[in-house]
């Protein structure tokens, strides 16, 4: 039964008196799922408490960086002790080489990196450094990958864009988006075509190698090996978006999962150990065009930040040091919640679609593969607006929103599964009693 959210409200109403729509970022505003959002006040493991008093089991982990669970002891400490140093200095820390390297050695292909406060920033400065190693101006992404708030990269977006059905966004001067081209995900014809139609002009691919900000959505077979072809033969980068997939996927992401070595890798979520941290890196020669070795200027006063830098350091070590159990556990507990709600939608003759890699997964209101944004915009949104809110109801946060993906960590185990499956089996009794709903269709404008 739902439950109270008085006090939430309260909360909220105040909220909107001085944020817009009461939130700093839109998704938080439950405007795809309906309801009030619960307004958070406490994290621990697997588990987030409302200013009510509610408990929900989260599957969302502060989209994706809790992979260890909220709040996890070690991680906590770490930041403790760090603040106690200093919350920042703007200079230089032994820190940032610790992280670093810790990075390198799980992505190889980052031979070099460089920190920032978001992966918005990471996207950007990667293709800006693209574009002036290449001496090119157009790049590619494809429909449905989300790589941050910059103007450029809001052409055909995921995430967010998607969910409120926003043309992209207003503000963005169509000057500043003439050399994005965006593509179906999951078509090498389409890109085979565009660089045919722009030879010699096109400076880089980006790709979040496996679709998190449209729900989830893997590559089919030979598709990112067919995007390492095409870039290689045609003098562009390739640059992999692993801001969702690092150190979730595999301790080296997808380009580890996949066998693919892009020219550039964008980092964040896991490697600040859910504090604002991101990071752009690849191939040296390409790095050291960024200043103050080269002509390409980046600069942030809080790259690096000392509390993010022990949070990170925490995290990551963890999952370096317990590479093999984490991932195990991770992909058992996945595919037990993931493929256990499946059946349930399948035993109560709701169409479901579940995609999932690893500890990301998806489930898409529809009967209908999901292999691009054009397919998971086909889903029932409406029913999966109520199966959030009868999720909610049973003290289950999933993402509110049919476009984003799901996240667990090793905090998750087997009584959490349990909880799980008995709400997934109320909730899809209250979807099969809705009456068929039209689907939302995409809204994008190139």
């Amino acid at each position: 039964m739902p439950r109270s959210l008085e006090r939430s409200r309260q909360l909220q109403q105040r909220a909107e008196k001085f944020l817009p729509g009461g939130v700093d970022s839109p998704v938080r505003a439950f405007r795809a799922v309906g309801g009030n959002p619960p307004l958070i006040v406490r994290a621990e493991g697997a588990y987030l408490w409302d200013a009510d008093g509610n408990r929900y089991l989260d599957y969302f982990g502060s989209w994706g960086p809790m992979i260890l669970g909220h709040a996890a002891p070690h991680v906590v400490r770490a930041v403790q002790e760090a603040a106690a140093r200093g919350t920042s200095f703007g200079a230089s820390t032994p820190t940032e080489a610790d992280l670093a390297e810790m990075a390198h050695g799980a992505f190889p292909s980052v031979e070099m990196l460089r920190f920032v406060s978001s992966g918005t920033e990471a996207t950007m400065s990667a293709i800006r450094l693209a574009r002036a190693f290449t001496g090119r101006k157009f790049f590619i992404k494809f429909e449905g990958c989300y790589h941050g708030h910059a103007d450029a990269l809001l052409v055909k977006a995921g995430s967010g864009v998607a969910t409120l059905g926003i043309p992209g966004s207003a503000g963005v001067p169509e000057e500043t988006i003439q050399h994005t081209l965006a593509l179906p995900y999951n078509d090498v014809a389409a890109v085979e075509e565009a660089f045919a139609r722009y030879p010699e002009k096109i400076a880089c691919v980006i790709v979040e190698p496996v679709v998190g900000n449209a729900g989830c959505i893997p590559p089919n077979p030979g598709y990112l090996e067919a995007l390492r072809e095409i870039t290689r033969r045609e003098g562009a980068l390739l640059i992999f978006d692993e801001v969702m997939t690092g150190f979730r996927l595999a301790l080296g992401g997808a380009q580890e999962l996949y066998g693919i070595q892009p020219d550039m890798t964008c980092l964040g979520k896991i490697l600040g150990g859910g504090l604002p941290c991101g990071a752009f890196g690849g191939r040296a020669e390409i790095m050291r065009m960024l200043a103050p070795l080269g002509p390409v200027y980046q600069a942030g006063t809080l790259s690096g930040n000392p509390l993010a830098m022990a949070a990170g350091i925490a995290t990551v070590g963890h999952l370096i040091e317990h590479r093999d159990t984490v991932y195990a556990q991770l992909e058992k507990t996945s595919a037990a919640v993931a493929e256990g709600v499946a059946k349930i939608a399948r035993d109560t003759g709701v169409s479901v679609t579940t995609n999932r890699v690893g500890s990301m997964f998806t489930w898409f209101f529809t009967g209908d593969a999901v292999t691009d944004y054009a397919s998971a915009s086909r889903s029932d949104t409406a029913q999966f607006a109520a199966f959030h809110r009868a999720m909610l109801d049973a003290g289950v946060w999933l993402p509110p929103s049919q476009f984003e993906a799901a996240f667990l960590g090793i905090a998750h185990g087997d009584e959490e599964i349990a909880v799980t499956l008995a709400a997934a089996k109320q909730a899809m009794a209250a979807v099969q009693e809705l009456p068929s709903a039209c689907p939302r269709p995409p809204t994008f404008v190139a």
